[in-house]
């Protein structure tokens, strides 16, 4: 997902977890302990597989420093979560607890993941939300993308009948077409998440265990991966376990490689909403205009999005006007959900079922809304008219 820039306050995961029980001199020796833990050796999670260590630059003494000087509000990790973590994935899967050990303790704890997380994109207004991604660089951008790719976006609304408008839009919002692939690795994004971020540990935590068979399966460095805050990767920022049920390698090569292949990026995604109930040929949303208020009983989405939950004939009784003649050609009975958009005077439109599919590739009204005005205004260059 779009990513919120912050600077970066990291502390190795290691020394979280014996934040507040160490005196200076122990944490000395912690710190010396640490330096010697980041030398390289192989890192041997479950037979046969062996992953390389991460071999990178470590400034463990300032990481020491910052915490002996009491600079960092880093948050205490607990022993046990990690503990019942890697229990259970000896249990589960089959890890070796002691080289599971080895790889979670080379994880670096980034404050800025949590600032990102507390202060999302999607909860902006959706002016400004809709001036950070319908821009004229993404439109000009996914013209481009779409002429390099037309083949395979053919290829691929043949299989899954996916709008390539639409795969394209959500490349183009997800990274810039492949040009903002994340800054974080994705072990430090999800460790951080799933120990210290409790709102949704949980969740995180299992995109943790996600992660690290995903890594055994594709044969990856589970240190070396580089995506979003949130721990989405390639140019379509799957989160893990999205990555394994929905990537698919679409252009042959026996690996899904959603990094550097735009093919398995654009199959994927076709995948991914295929998988969700797209409807092929359907339509998507239009703009409406209110004859009167809606009725206080009437479902509205706003930022959070709602499941399509009446008919389009309930919504013109409601005193709905659709702005545009084709609305006037779908059945009356198609399901449909009225939403309302944040902007100097309230916008009104209404989303049908595959506008509801896109909310299930982001839980957000906002951001499916900003695929479909970005996919109609790249659909308008690639077609010759105007936007």
């Amino acid at each position: 997902m779009p990513r919120v820039q912050s600077p970066p306050m990291v502390f190795p995961l290691v020394s979280l977890m014996a934040r507040g029980r160490a005196t200076t001199s122990r944490l000395r020796s912690h710190a010396c302990r640490l330096r010697d833990a980041r030398r390289p050796h192989p890192v041997r999670l479950a037979a046969p597989s062996t992953w390389r260590q991460r071999v990178t630059p470590r400034l463990v003494l300032c990481a020491f420093l910052a915490f002996a000087s009491g600079l960092a509000a880093a948050p205490a990790i607990a022993p046990a979560d990690v503990d019942a973590f890697v229990r259970e994935m000896t249990e589960r899967h089959g890890f070796d607890a002691d080289a599971l050990r080895t790889l979670l303790a080379q994880a670096e704890y980034r404050q800025g993941i949590i600032d990102a997380m507390n202060r999302p994109y999607e909860g902006l207004p959706w002016y400004r939300y809709q001036s950070l991604f319908v821009t004229p660089e993404r439109i000009e951008g996914g013209s481009e993308y779409w002429r390099e790719n037309q083949d395979t976006l053919a290829r691929a609304h043949a299989l899954h009948g996916v709008d390539p408008s639409i795969i394209v839009a959500i490349i183009g919002v997800e990274t810039n077409y492949g040009r903002n692939l994340g800054q974080h690795a994705v072990i430090d994004a999800l460790t951080t998440l799933g120990f210290a971020y409790p709102r949704r540990a949980r969740f995180f935590r299992g995109e943790l265990e996600s992660f690290l068979l995903l890594a055994r399966e594709e044969g990856m460095d589970p240190l070396e991966p580089v995506g979003s805050y949130a721990g989405a990767m390639g140019k379509p920022q799957f989160i893990p376990s999205s990555y394994r049920a929905y990537a698919i390698d679409f252009d042959g090569d026996g690996r899904r490689d959603l990094w550097n292949s735009d093919a398995d990026a654009i199959g994927s995604v076709a995948n991914y909403l295929a998988r969700h109930g797209w409807q092929p040929g359907a339509a998507i949303a239009f703009p409406v205009d209110l004859s009167a208020a809606p009725p206080p009983d009437l479902a509205i989405a706003e930022k959070a999005p709602l499941e399509p939950n009446t008919t389009l004939a309930a919504l013109t009784a409601a005193g709905l006007v659709a702005r545009e003649a084709a609305a006037a050609q779908l059945d009356p009975t198609t399901a449909a959900i009225l939403i309302r958009l944040e902007e100097p005077d309230a916008a009104y439109w209404i989303g049908l079922r595959n506008f509801y599919v896109i909310t299930r590739y982001n839980h957000s009204t906002l951001y499916a809304m900003a695929v479909y005005q970005l996919s109609q205004a790249i659909r308008a260059r690639v077609d010759g008219s105007a936007w």
